[in-house]
């Protein structure tokens, strides 16, 4: 549980203090090179889901943030294994830098804007720590799904072929 908060609060500070660090610094809707053309920064608004996907309910995607939130804290007690810890905290910190923008930005309360700034050209999206933090929390779980770790911590017993057929 120790871990499970520490990772979500190092990562919901580090977003926040990016996206303050990129409100007061960086003008909206221009490209600032970062590193060439490998990243660049792009500070825009997005009312939506990844993509911009679905602009006008913006208070849907807060009511599932909430809901993802609540879950996260009551599945929380379950988690004995560090590295489940660090998958849901790193999904709890990031949905929460979300949500954080979602319910304190312009808009308005539930309303908000989330803040993106970060752009590598051969991506698609332009994108924030929070969703950065999201997207490490699903290839984490990935691997201890495929390496078959519970929530536990312990691995799943694996049964050979030749087990089977007896």
């Amino acid at each position: 549980m120790v871990v499970l908060v520490l990772v979500a609060v190092v990562v919901l500070g580090v977003d926040q203090g990016a996206k303050a660090l990129v409100v007061a610094n960086l003008p909206l809707n221009e490209y600032v090179p970062v590193l060439g053309d490998l990243l660049q920064f792009f500070y825009v608004t997005n009312s939506g889901a990844a993509f911009s996907i679905g602009n006008a309910y913006t208070w849907i995607f807060s009511i599932l943030a909430a809901a993802v939130v609540v879950f996260i804290v009551w599945f929380a007690r379950r988690i004995r294994s560090i590295g489940w810890a660090m998958v849901f905290g790193l999904l709890l910190g990031g949905v929460l830098g979300n949500l954080v923008d979602r319910l304190f930005r312009e808009p308005g309360f539930g309303v908000g804007h989330v803040v993106d700034f970060i752009k590598i050209p051969i991506l698609p999206a332009i994108f924030n720590l929070a969703d950065t933090a999201i997207c490490a929390a699903m290839v984490v779980f990935l691997i201890l799904t495929i390496r078959g770790v519970g929530l536990d911590g312990r691995r799943a017993a694996r049964v050979d072929a030749a087990e089977k057929t007896d």
